[in-house]
């Protein structure tokens, strides 16, 4: 059974969780600017570079540098002032009548003081030390009064709406949230110029207000509230705060850290060991955007980690998959509804064998081939777990009842070869079949049976191609129970992800994936499947305790395939050395301060310097500076090693349309 939607769900209205007052006027209105990936933008205040350069000057040089030249500037308006008029004074200024003198002093004062601040301040930098000091002294001491709610500017932020009529009425006069503000927009988009499309909006809306268009689930937030802090209007997340460090880029620094679907739609692989906060700061806070994303009609979700990882409620998800526990509501299709039985057969096969088999992926996939193919064709369905172990390890029993259903769908002739060919290789060491046969016996456990598609005590199972719907999917990884059935669907999961995502046909909505620990689910095939994911609107959060779990093989393309690179503290130097590859080099200036004994000068000073010497016990040297230019890793695997202080990462950032933010400290704590 494959499952497209959330519809199976039964239906429970939710209204918003308490939380502080949302003002829908407010946070619609509030400014976002343009800011270069990574940047939280709502109220985000763009750096000056300008302002940014001139604050590298410490306090003391330039309050010390401002205050001498206040002081010349006195003494040369006091003596100028007395210079210029007594020169007026020899030219004929005495002979005039007193207003004229007044004025022409007046203006003489006036000339001297515009010279004399133009001068003095530009060299005393006093707009500096007026913008840095004062301003932020007077804003702490000056009450600043809000206007008043008549004097707030009028906006109204359902212009776009209106051309649906009275109908948008009845939102003004309602509690309308943030994630129902995006999906009446989001399905007013997609209702274009079809006029049955538009009166249907038109009497939801009349209907059911700010629950029009509501998911499938009826839910209109998350249950429990929220953890991060979302912008919705952008689809952002905010993970965190950039530090003001010289190795972060000026326009970052102390500016939010936050995802979107830009950025996440290059893929990201976060490295770090356990107890880092890899989950709790990237993985939850990811997983709650792509669900409100979902409410709002914007996004699909699958997220993948062991039951016992911190990824949300079940509460958050339309369809929880949990094998091994008889209370989860749904199974899995092994094959992802895949319309091919070629493409399904070679998924599975890939899931089934582990790195160490990797060269053997040919014959096992062609040997599934010849297995799922045949028995499509003659029953009109794919075969469940316990009858493709029993026909791949050649049961005769089940070989000819399948050969006897081929000839009756009247197709012999089309699959007779790989028939044939199958039922050769059964019995021969190196039978590929009977290695694919052991390894679904880790899938054909009693308390795995019912969680996987065929079989008559089967769950509704869940089909990775209904990712065209905006679904919630959370599957929960037996790691504790069944290590390595957790491995193999860790790796089907990734791969048919990846596969149906870049298939789909109406890619509007973003669809993304978090897998808590992708230790298991990388391989070759899955490398290229995210390198697809770019032009689809699809993307994957990758989570690693450690590169050196993969095989050496796949760390170089891995690297290569996601956009997205981001170290948590604790990482081995040999991780390290990846990131710090990865990221290149940049020109850092660089002073060297060279001290040679002073030679120089004549008699006189040479019996000085041995005087000198003679009481004090030192040498007289003579100091050469030498400034040059050179190439320095942006981050070295020390200091990604050692040096990355607790509750802090660094990432690299490239957005879906070539933008790039090279490595950014960032403090995942605020």
């Amino acid at each position: 059974m494959e499952l497209n939607d959330a519809r199976t769900r039964p239906a429970h209205p939710h209204l918003p969780p308490p939380r502080a007052p949302f003002h829908l006027t407010t946070w619609v209105t509030a400014p976002r600017p343009e800011a270069a990936p990574g940047i939280y933008r709502q109220h985000h205040t763009p750096h000056d570079p300008k302002a940014a350069e001139q604050a590298t000057t410490p306090a003391g040089p330039l309050l010390l540098r401002a205050a001498l030249n206040l002081l010349a500037a006195w003494l040369v308006f006091i003596y100028g002032r007395g210079l210029a008029l007594s020169g007026l004074g020899l030219l004929g200024l005495g002979s005039l009548s007193e207003i004229p003198t007044i004025l022409v002093a007046l203006a003489v004062n006036l000339l001297i003081i515009v010279g004399v601040i133009r001068v003095f301040g530009y060299m005393g930098r006093w707009r500096e030390v007026g913008r840095r000091f004062l301003l932020p002294l007077l804003s702490h001491t000056v009450t600043e009064v809000p206007p008043a709610p008549e004097a707030a500017p009028v906006v109204d932020v359902w212009a776009e709406l209106r051309p649906v009529g009275e109908a948008v009425r009845r939102l003004e006069g309602e509690p309308v949230g943030d994630v129902d503000y995006v999906r009446l927009h989001q399905a007013w988009r997609t209702v274009g110029s079809d006029p049955a499309a538009w009166q249907e909006f038109a009497a939801q809306v009349a209907a059911r207000g700010g629950a029009a268009c509501a998911h499938p689930s009826e839910q209109r937030d998350l249950p429990g509230g929220r953890a991060a802090r979302h912008d919705l209007l952008v689809r952002q997340v905010r993970l965190g705060t950039a530090q003001d460090v010289p190795k972060n880029p000026v326009a970052h620094r102390n500016a939010g850290f936050a995802l979107d679907p830009r950025v996440l739609g290059t893929s990201l692989l976060a490295v770090g060991p356990a107890g880092t906060g890899k989950t709790a700061a990237l993985a939850r806070p990811v997983a709650e955007a792509l669900c409100l994303q979902a409410l709002a009609g914007a996004a699909c979700a699958v997220v993948v980690g062991a039951s016992d990882a911190d990824l949300g409620p079940d509460d958050w998800y339309d369809v929880v998959i949990a094998p091994g526990d008889p209370a989860a509501p749904y199974g899995l299709d092994l094959y992802g509804a895949a319309p091919h039985s070629d493409e399904a057969a070679a998924r599975l096969a890939d899931a089934l064998l582990p790195d160490e088999l990797a060269p053997r992926a040919e014959s096992a996939r062609a040997a599934m081939q010849q297995v799922v193919g045949p028995y499509r064709a003659a029953y009109g369905r794919y075969p469940g777990v316990r009858a493709l172990r029993a026909l791949l390890a050649g049961d005769a029993e089940g070989w000819a009842e399948l050969g006897e259903q081929v000839r009756k769908s009247g197709r012999w002739a089309e699959f007779e070869a790989d028939l044939q060919q199958r039922e050769r290789m059964h019995g021969r060491a190196d039978d590929p079949g009977a290695l694919l046969a052991d390894r679904l016996a880790l899938l054909d456990r009693p308390a795995l049976a019912a969680g996987f598609s065929g079989g008559p005590d089967a769950k509704p199972a869940f089909a990775m191609r209904a990712l065209e719907h905006p679904l919630r999917v959370r599957v929960k990884l037996p790691e504790r129970s069944h290590p390595e059935a957790a491995r193999i669907l860790s790796r089907l999961l990734l791969g048919q992800f990846t596969q149906a995502a870049a298939d789909r046909r109406d890619r509007e909505l973003f669809a993304g994936m978090v897998l808590d620990d992708a230790t298991a689910a990388v391989d070759a095939q899955a490398i290229r499947g995210i390198q697809r994911l770019r032009g689809a609107n699809a993307g994957v959060v990758l989570l690693l305790r450690t590169l050196s779990d993969l095989p050496e093989a796949l760390r170089a393309p891995l690297f290569g395939a996601v956009g997205n690179r981001m170290a948590f503290p604790g990482i081995a130097p040999w991780d390290g050395r990846l990131f710090s590859e990865a990221w290149g080099t940049h020109l850092v200036r660089e002073t060297a301060v060279t001290h040679v004994p002073d030679t120089s000068g004549g008699t006189v000073r040479r019996a000085g310097r041995l005087v000198r010497k003679a009481l004090s016990g030192t040498t007289a040297q003579t100091e050469s500076v030498t400034t040059r230019d050179v190439e320095r890793h942006r981050w070295s695997p020390s200091d990604l090693a050692h040096a990355l202080p607790s509750g802090h990462a660094v990432v690299s950032l490239t957005s879906v349309t070539g933008e790039q933010v090279p490595p950014l400290l960032v403090d995942l704590r605020h």
